[in-house]
């Protein structure tokens, strides 16, 4: 079920001030989501994030509005979301210091998808025109990194203003991975809703169908079996352990670190491997259903307690070896540094908040499914900001997560119940749910009407946080870009929606 859920009406004109005065109160700005309805009318749900509670502070532009005063001159973290909300449905939030197309770029009289509303256009053809440049002066010059670049990367571009080797200025455009997912989910039944919700994040398949399914179980007052919860947790930790990994080893590649990298790529595979034979997918697709999940595991909990411990062992142990390499450490140590107030200003998510100082994590403020019975505690915070930080946040939670997986499948074990699933009615209403995905929060907001998608929009924690990526750059060199990206850990698949 949901956690605590709280919601405030006001009008157009209140909402900045409403949403600024929740946040200094001690809210954290989590999202502002927009709902397009067929009589032209617009809702704003602006969404603030407590250690117990998901509030929103709500309001509706009229057929015909399409302006409201800006967050973001109140709100900092507000101003990709607005960037976002104009892309989608052409609202103006007025006094917004730059707007600048970011997951759609289209010209200024192009028809906008607007998400839940059943009319909008067959096609769109996005302005793929140059990004233009922020700096001038003597001696400073543009590099276009992307949008294809060598290796294994997502489609993004960046623009690399610099005047040598510094990097003072960076631009992002992440539209070339942009699917419409927001007006896809419209078109499925539930049931096949989970199958596009796997894949909006595909390294995070399992934490996007949890969430998706934790607001259709909230709108039909259904709770999972507890079985299914642990399943859950088997999946998603062991998910979380894998995208860890896959930071890690970025990271050692940009370093030269041929073992290290070697040995890490393989503790990932042996991972996706167990997880294949878990549920017969490699990123635990086809697992969480609404209501439970599809079944249980398909080893036995002995067996796989076998294997987790192993690779438990394996990856500790490298692990220490590679932490314990000065050659390694001194590429991450001082790089890519997001100084503690930035990130709590921006309420920074997952392990690029937790390397800052901040100890947000849903599964410990706003606990769900198995966590509220398993007994998770924060693992050890770092403050200093940088890369190596942000490293450090991993591999504690990659030990922490096996822990967890180790005592869910001593549960399963202990277990008589066959009971995997509870059969859920047509949802009707409108539900957040949020969970801790690898890269942070992740947020969901379903409405349906008398079982029919109405609106679903995922809002991942990469979203959110890549927003900061460019203020991590000041003082560091583009010979450092790698290792900022890769302890960022973004998926720009969940950005670009």
């Amino acid at each position: 079920m949901s956690p605590a859920f709280v919601s405030a009406h006001v009008e157009p004109s209140r909402l900045a001030r409403s949403v600024a005065t929740a946040v200094g109160d001690g809210g954290r700005f989590a999202g502002l989501v927009a709902t397009a309805h067929d009589d032209g009318s617009t809702d704003l749900r602006a969404l603030v994030a407590t250690p117990s509670e998901l509030a929103t502070i709500e309001t509706v532009l009229e057929p015909g509005v399409r302006g409201y005063p800006a967050l973001t001159p109140l709100v900092a973290s507000a101003g990709w979301y607005e960037r976002e909300i104009h892309d989608l449905f052409g609202i103006e939030p007025i006094g917004h210091p730059r707007l600048d197309p970011l997951i759609l770029p289209l010209n200024a009289d192009d028809q906008r998808p607007r998400p839940g509303n059943r009319e909008g256009p067959t096609h769109l053809e996005p302005d793929a025109a140059a990004l233009s440049s922020h700096l001038g002066g003597e001696g400073v010059f543009t590099i276009p990194y992307g949008p294809v670049r060598s290796g294994v990367f997502e489609s993004v571009e960046y623009l690399v203003e610099t005047s040598g080797e510094e990097i003072p200025h960076l631009r992002t455009r992440v539209y070339h991975k942009h699917r419409g997912l927001d007006r896809r989910f419209g078109d499925f039944q539930v049931a096949d809703a989970v199958l596009l919700a796997e894949r909006v994040e595909g390294t995070a398949s399992v934490a996007h169908a949890t969430a998706f399914c934790q607001a259709i179980e909230a709108l039909g007052g259904v709770d999972p079996p507890r079985n299914a919860l642990l399943v859950r947790l088997v999946h998603a930790e062991l998910e979380r352990v894998a995208v860890h990994l896959d930071s890690i080893i970025r990271h050692t590649e940009g370093a030269g670190q041929a073992v290290a990298y070697a040995r890490m790529s393989l503790h990932k595979e042996g991972v996706l491997r167990l997880r294949a034979r878990l549920c017969g997918h490699r990123f635990g697709r086809g697992v969480v259903v609404p209501g439970g999940v599809a079944g249980p595991l398909a080893l036995s909990p002995a067996e796989a307690t076998v294997e987790v411990t192993r690779i438990d062992r394996a990856i500790a142990e490298d692990g220490h070896a590679l932490m314990a390499t000065p050659s390694f450490l001194d590429r991450l140590r001082g790089t890519g540094i997001l100084p503690r107030q930035l990130a709590f200003e921006h309420g920074a998510l997952g392990p690029v908040g937790r390397g800052s100082g901040l100890a947000a994590d849903v599964r410990i403020e706003r606990s769900y499914g198995a966590y509220q019975f398993l007994g998770l505690e924060a693992a050890a915070g770092f403050a200093e900001g940088d890369a190596l930080a942000r490293q450090r946040v991993r591999i504690e939670e990659i030990s922490q997560a096996l822990h967890l997986v180790r005592q869910a499948l001593e549960e399963l074990r202990r277990s008589g119940s066959a009971t995997w699933s509870h059969n859920v009615p047509p949802p009707d209403g409108a539900a957040w749910s949020s969970v801790e995905a690898p890269q942070g929060e992740l947020v969901y907001l379903v409405e349906a009407e008398s079982g029919r998608l109405v609106r679903v929009k995922p809002r991942s924690a990469s979203f959110h946080n890549l927003a900061l990526f460019a203020q991590a750059f000041r003082g560091d060199i583009f010979t450092d870009f790698v290792f900022i990206e890769a302890s960022f850990g973004l998926s720009i698949a969940g950005v670009a929606g």
